[in-house]
């Protein structure tokens, strides 16, 4: 007799308790399944999480970090607490739909080699639209900006059924990811100096370097308010986003085209910048410098990353990542949705 995998669903909380009574009993009452536990790890929140929690939600098991640690690190200091075979990380903006467990975890039952799942991503406030962080999975372009299916930059598109076939992607959403635990763990989890946004990236871009697949999966549905911990546009957000976005492709880029894709991108950054200026956006022009200037700071760490990555790294050349730019695809020619685009997956 086969035994049920143990499974996790860990929400990491941050001053989350307006956001309990929409979220959390869907969540509840749709991961009622053998040998699965929900988990909320507080983040050291300030607000009344914690007894709303122990009063309201008696089902969910807490877990008190009594610290802010940040996205990345955050679901390290919990995860290393936990025993299970799958995690699945997901937003306390995070509403879910019956049977959502079932088909991710079958996808790494299935297939030793994939390491994580991700279901479709649709907008709370617009359920028939795709939602940003994820939309029908991720990818990246030659220069390491990313994009998803059903979403392009800015652009989002209706959820009309024609991204309903399972396949590989390049990055799952960590609003809500299916994670094995074991490779979760091998891997060293999300780099905590990436403290938000990204990290999700940088975890999988490592996973597939090591020889892993990421997969979405459409059979399994929830629905993301977006935006809880940092509002887009915030100019915090623009800061993690860039400056992140550096740190991930020093990391993880093959040799051949490291520095030819780094000096790209010093270049794309400035014409950022050189835009937000223009549009007197201040707080978001100050926010590039902010992230480069971190970036050069953090270069002899980020070098002792890379040195202890290649090692590892089994392919560095993947079918998920669009070889030509995304941006000029967008800006340029005005393709502004996925299948406009030369790019084909699966």
């Amino acid at each position: 007799m086969t035994t049920s995998p143990k499974i996790a669903i860990v929400l990491l909380n941050w001053n989350g308790e307006k956001l309990f009574p929409d979220f959390l009993p869907s969540i509840i009452k749709h991961s009622q399944t053998e040998n699965t536990e929900v988990i909320v790890a507080d983040n050291g929140s300030t607000d009344n999480s914690l007894e709303v929690l122990k009063k309201d939600y008696p089902e969910v098991t807490l877990l008190d970090l009594k610290t802010n640690y940040g996205f990345a690190k955050g679901y390290n200091v919990a995860l290393e607490q936990i025993e299970a075979d799958y995690f699945v990380l997901v937003n306390s903006d995070v509403k879910v739909t019956e049977g959502w467990i079932e088909p991710c975890i079958q996808q790494m039952e299935n297939d030793r080699k994939v390491a994580a799942v991700q279901p479709k991503v649709l907008s709370y406030n617009e359920p028939e639209m795709f939602e940003y962080a994820g939309a029908a999975g991720g990818f990246i372009d030659t220069y390491g900006y990313p994009f998803c299916r059903g979403r392009i930059l800015d652009q989002i598109e209706k959820d009309e059924h024609q991204y309903d076939e399972a396949g590989e992607i390049f990055w799952a959403t960590g609003a809500c990811m299916f994670v094995r635990a074991e490779s979760f763990k091998n891997s060293g989890g999300l780099d905590a100096d990436f403290w938000a946004h990204m990290e999700e990236i940088d975890l999988c871009w490592r996973l597939k370097n090591q020889g892993f697949k990421i997969v979405y999966e459409p059979q399994s549905v929830i629905y993301h308010l977006g935006g809880g911990s940092l509002e887009y546009g915030n100019p915090r957000k623009v800061f993690l986003n860039f400056r992140n976005n550096l740190y991930m492709l020093y990391k993880n880029l093959p040799k051949d085209k490291f520095k030819r894709t780094m000096f790209i991108r010093m270049i794309l950054d400035g014409v950022a910048a050189a835009k937000f200026l223009v549009g007197f956006e201040w707080k978001a022009f100050v926010a590039v410098a902010k992230a480069h200037s971190y970036f050069y700071r953090n270069l002899s760490a980020l070098r002792k990353k890379r040195k202890t990555l290649k090692p590892l790294v089994v392919k560095s050349e993947h079918a998920e990542v669009y070889s030509k730019s995304i941006m000029w695809k967008f800006f340029v020619q005005k393709k502004t949705k996925f299948s406009y685009l030369d790019f084909k997956v699966n």
